[in-house]
């Protein structure tokens, strides 16, 4: 039994070190080209106190952005029971039409920008059962809503539904299966988009759940168990070898699906101060991440920070970030 045990923990060492290797060592090859799209929040600009309208129309007439991520956010379009509301998101989905942009659209309880779980306050008392149920209705109005849109080219089902992250209520068993069944069931012409955090996951769960992978990526943080900001360790191969097994395993592509391109902090980057902004995000760092993001080899990229971008454009006097994006955007066209 001890030489089991011995000839057990040897074998776990030896895997734990070829695993290492497979996800460090080495070199990518890079992407002959990449397609560069944004997340898009109209919440979330309307924090920085903008004209959320302005944004997105820069995003389109300005950056000349051909690929957006948007969320059908439950809260919002469903702001009473049964009573919806899709005047927001039509005018999005009509803007994207006209200007022949393709949308990634996100459907659940879990969908971009803090809390993460956005849930009307009419459903927020039910039990996990109920909730689950009403977010289902709710996802199937607007699958059959903007099923028939040449702008939608996928859809994304939650958002990182296997990471423990944001102020979330309980969930029902099963209900991802519930909701990719229910959107597959209404528009089986589109793929179904699953993400995952970039950093800590193999994405193995969401390659085996959707037919395409949307990885994250964060390369500066505020740690909340440090109390500190972090430059996480890791290098394109560790993105890389990870896409080769989701192609391996499971024949599936991997793109990235959120790209930090803003500051990241514990409090709201408007309220940060530039010492601590500077901390997660410069102009630097900026071009550095571009240069890495080429490096992973994939070939589409979602930025995530386009309305703080246009903040510190109008607001700040610093149109850099704006201004490079609108380069890098307009030159791999």
């Amino acid at each position: 039994m001890f030489k089991f045990f011995k000839y057990m923990i040897y074998i776990l060492l030896l895997a734990a070190v070829l695993l290492f290797v497979y996800l460090f060592v080495g070199r990518t090859t890079p992407a002959d080209k990449i397609s560069w799209g944004v997340d898009f929040s109209k919440e979330y600009a309307e924090g920085f106190g903008l004209n959320w309208k302005d944004v997105y129309l820069g995003i389109l007439d300005d950056l000349g952005v051909k690929h957006i991520k948007l969320a059908a956010q439950w809260d919002l379009i469903e702001p009473k029971k049964d009573k919806y509301d899709f005047n927001d998101l039509d005018f999005e989905v009509r803007e994207a039409e006209e200007r022949n942009v393709g949308l990634i659209m996100v459907l659940g309880i879990k969908t971009p920008r803090w809390p993460e779980c956005h849930v009307p306050g009419w459903a927020s008392s039910m039990s996990p059962e109920e909730r689950d149920g009403e977010v289902l209705k709710a996802m199937g109005v607007v699958v059959k809503r903007y099923k028939n849109s040449p702008a939608v080219t996928m859809w994304q089902v939650e958002n990182e539904p296997f990471f423990p992250f944001g102020n979330c209520l309980a969930r029902s068993d099963g209900y991802l299966e519930r909701e990719i069944a229910l959107v597959k069931g209404l528009d089986a012409g589109r793929k179904v988009l699953i993400s995952d955090t970039g950093e800590w996951s193999l994405w193995f769960r969401a390659a085996k759940a959707g037919d395409i992978v949307g990885a994250t990526l964060y390369r500066r943080a505020w740690f909340g168990p440090l109390k500190e900001y972090v430059s996480y360790p890791f290098t394109p191969v560790y993105y890389a070898r990870r896409a080769l097994l989701i192609k391996w395993f499971f024949g599936k592509d991997v793109i990235n699906i959120e790209y930090q391109a803003e500051p990241w902090s514990n409090i709201s980057v408007k309220d940060l101060s530039p010492e601590e902004r500077d901390k997660t995000m410069t102009h630097d760092l900026f071009k550095s991440d571009i240069e890495f993001a080429k490096k992973t080899g994939f070939n589409e990229f979602y930025f995530w920070g386009v309305e703080w971008w246009y903040w510190v454009k109008t607001k700040q006097g610093d149109g850099f970030y704006w201004d490079e994006a609108r380069n890098i955007i307009k030159g791999n066209q």
